[in-house]
């Protein structure tokens, strides 16, 4: 994610670290690079002016203090006006009525029906909604069925009506069928459509009057970088929506598009689409966002990923069983099971300081378990609970069943091993107390 321009901003900011004081010279040339970092990835020229004169005035106005590098001053600087320059702060998506009536609107291939199918899996998820889906795109061809098979994966209902060609009555007849079942979210999809279709914009306009929805969302693909932002203006001149959803944002490695479309729109990004699966939907948060750019990582999501995750009975369980060195295969199965639930592999990697950048050539792939798990899987359920059985000959039927080779299954006996080793020792205070004062022993 923002891969190519982070790379950019990353060589810009190099001209102005280890200089002893911040000078015009100085930072004209970091700005000159900064700027044209921004443009090449997309930004509209009028944000990118904007964004490098506002951090001059300010990088020119500050003293800089005794325990602050220049460096560290302008990226200080540039980060807090690349989180303003996406919106500042995190806005909510709008549910304050019963039914509260969300409008998706947005382009033809925007993603915009799977999306409405992830927003329904977020509100029901983790907003406790209990959610209807509307399918008013009476146009394209299996847009209803599509819309009925991401409603039975996330188990939400959905209303339409065949043979009914008619958008507006079919939204009202929605939103009557959500009073009468006590669903207190309605999520309307509608037709992609194109700006410059007259019909089109109008219809939408029209199902917008007869409902008065609550929240009225553009969906848009974050890889067409300007023509998105282009787009989002049309659209809200006739609809006057109130947020923005970038889908496709883990494949966007330039970031036009969430760089500029809150100032030329002036409307916030609310949600961002970051792969494929149903849950893959995130709250757009600013400041996170402009962490992730400047390549300090995104620490507060990645904690707040694995504790979705996180059972507290089960982390107690685990716990014991680790100080009497009982951890199995099958708590290991288990633990490998959550860490794939929190997402794509690379982008959480990307959420550690420092980690991202170092990384960023090295493809991780989220098949990377694949093997173990498939060695585990070939284990009998004895073997899973008492690793000590596993002899070669079992080594052997395991490589085999596993598709994998013997060298495999013994590297991971062996690393398993350590890990029980280190997982024993870190819930014995004894044993690292005295590990402590073996290492103060060896600096001395």
């Amino acid at each position: 994610m923002f891969e190519s321009l982070s790379d950019k901003l990353d060589r810009a900011f190099k001209l102005v670290k280890g200089q002893g004081r911040i000078t015009e010279i100085n930072v004209a040339e970091t700005l000159k690079e900064v700027r044209k970092a921004l443009l090449d990835a997309d930004v509209n020229f009028k944000v990118a002016k904007q964004f490098t004169d506002t951090i001059k005035e300010k990088a020119l106005g500050q003293n800089v203090l005794t325990s602050v590098s220049p460096g560290q001053l302008m990226i200080k600087i540039a980060h807090d006006e690349l989180a303003e320059l996406m919106g500042g702060q995190k806005v909510d998506i709008n549910l304050s009525s019963n039914p509260s009536i969300i409008l998706m609107s947005g382009l033809q291939g925007s993603g915009k029906t799977t999306l409405s199918g992830k927003l329904a899996n977020f509100l029901k998820t983790k907003k406790q909604k209990h959610v209807l889906l509307v399918a008013c795109d009476v146009y394209r061809p299996a847009a209803i069925n599509q819309l009925k098979v991401l409603g039975e994966q996330i188990e939400v209902p959905v209303f339409s009506e065949e043979g009914n060609l008619n958008p507006v009555d079919i939204a009202k007849k929605g939103i009557a069928f959500a009073k009468e079942n006590n669903k207190n979210v309605v999520i309307i999809d509608t037709a992609g459509r194109l700006a410059i279709d007259e019909e089109m914009m109008n219809e939408i306009a029209n199902i917008k009057k007869a409902v008065s929805p609550n929240e009225i969302l553009f969906v848009v693909d974050a890889m067409t970088g300007q023509d998105a932002v282009n787009t989002a203006k049309l659209f809200n001149e006739r609809l006057n929506f109130d947020g923005v959803v970038l889908t496709k944002l883990d494949g966007d490695t330039r970031g036009g598009a969430a760089l500029s479309i809150k100032s030329v729109v002036n409307k916030p990004i609310k949600f961002v689409g970051t792969g494929e699966k149903l849950d893959a939907l995130d709250i757009f948060y600013p400041e996170r966002m402009a962490d992730r750019i400047l390549g300090m990582g995104d620490i507060v999501t990645l904690v707040e990923k694995a504790q979705e995750q996180f059972d507290e009975v089960e982390a107690a369980r685990l716990h014991k069983k680790m100080a009497k060195n009982q951890f199995t295969f099958n708590d290991f199965l288990s633990q490998l099971q959550q860490i794939k639930k929190m997402g794509n592999m690379k982008d959480l990697v990307g959420m550690i300081p420092g980690v991202g950048k170092a990384l960023k050539d090295v493809e991780i792939d989220d098949n990377a378990f694949k093997g173990i798990e498939a060695i585990i899987r070939s284990m009998t359920n004895e073997e899973r609970e008492n690793p000590a059985l596993i002899n070669g000959n079992r080594r052997q039927r395991l490589a085999k069943g596993s598709g994998t080779s013997i060298q495999e299954v013994n590297n991971l006996m062996k690393q398993f091993e350590q890990m029980r080793k280190m997982m024993k020792m870190m819930t014995n205070k004894d044993q690292m107390k005295s590990m402590m004062r073996n290492m103060q022993g060896m600096k001395r």
